[in-house]
C-alpha cells in the first residue's frame, strides 16, 4: 500500500477510529489490535497504528498472554515499533498482570486446588524459568502469605525442604500448599516432582503442618497432587 492510497487514523469514519470508539461505545467494543493502537499512538509510513498492531498480534497467535513475554528486541522487528512504543505496551501489560494479583490477593480463604491455581496463575503463567513457591494457611485456611522459595532453570529448581519450613514456622502457619510452574507447557508431575511432594509430606507431618495440596501450574492449566489423591 502507498501513500497515496492509504487512510490514516485520521480519515476513518469517527466511529472507526480506536479512541474514538472506545469514548462512544466503551473499551469492550475495541479489538485487542484497537486497544494497543491507542497505546503506541501511531504506525508507520506504511500502516497505520491499527494495522501495525494486528500484525504484531498475528504473529504471535493473537495471544495476549503470548504477547506479555515479549521484550523490547522482539518489537523491535516491526517497523515503526520502536523502544517507547514497546515499553509503552510491555507496560500496560504489567499493569494488567498486577491487577489480577489484587483481585487474587481478595480471595483469603483457599478450599480447592482452583483457588490455589487462581492465586498463582498471574504470578507464574509468564515466568521462563521454574520458580517454587509456598502458600502459608491459619487453621481456618485462610492466607497467610504466599512465599518464594526458589527459582531454578527451564527443566527444574532445587528446594531446600528446611528452608521451606522455616518459613513456615516463622509465619504460625498450620496448613500450607506449594506450588510451582512447567515453563514447558506440561503439567504432568515428573519423578522428582512426585519424589519431592513425598519429603515434604513427610516432613510436614512431623512438624504437625498439614500439607493441603501441590499445584503444578501451566499457562492453561494445572496439576493438583490432592485432587488426584496423590497426598
Amino acid at each position: 500500500m502507498n501513500d497515496t492510497t492509504k487512510l490514516n487514523i485520521t480519515q476513518w469514519a469517527e466511529e472507526d477510529r480506536p479512541r474514538e470508539k472506545m469514548m462512544m461505545k466503551g473499551a469492550h467494543a475495541l479489538s485487542d489490535a484497537e486497544l494497543l493502537a491507542i497505546l503506541v499512538g501511531s504506525g508507520n509510513r506504511d500502516e497505520t497504528a491499527v494495522e501495525l498492531m494486528r500484525r504484531v498480534l498475528s504473529s504471535c497467535d493473537n495471544n495476549l498472554n503470548e504477547l506479555a513475554r515479549w521484550e523490547v528486541n522482539n518489537y523491535s522487528l516491526f517497523k515503526g515499533m520502536g523502544p517507547a512504543k514497546s515499553i509503552t505496551i510491555m507496560a500496560a501489560l504489567e499493569l494488567g498482570k498486577r491487577r489480577n494479583l489484587q483481585t487474587a490477593k481478595e480471595r483469603t480463604a483457599i478450599t480447592c486446588s482452583r483457588d490455589i491455581y487462581k492465586l498463582f496463575h498471574p504470578v507464574l503463567c509468564d515466568s521462563p524459568l521454574e520458580e517454587f513457591w509456598a502458600l502459608f494457611l491459619n487453621q481456618s485456611g485462610k492466607v497467610i502469605e504466599r512465599v518464594q522459595i526458589s527459582t531454578g532453570g527451564i527443566a527444574g529448581t532445587y528446594v531446600d525442604i528446611r528452608s521451606l519450613f522455616r518459613e513456615a514456622l516463622l509465619r504460625h502457619a498450620t496448613q500450607m500448599a506449594v506450588v510451582h510452574n512447567h515453563p514447558s507447557g506440561n503439567n504432568r508431575p515428573s519423578g522428582e516432582d512426585n519424589s519431592l511432594t513425598k519429603r515434604i509430606g513427610d516432613a510436614a507431618k512431623t512438624m504437625n503442618i498439614r500439607l493441603i495440596d501441590h499445584v503444578i501450574i501451566c499457562e492453561d492449566c494445572y496439576f493438583s497432587f490432592a485432587d488426584e489423591g496423590l497426598l
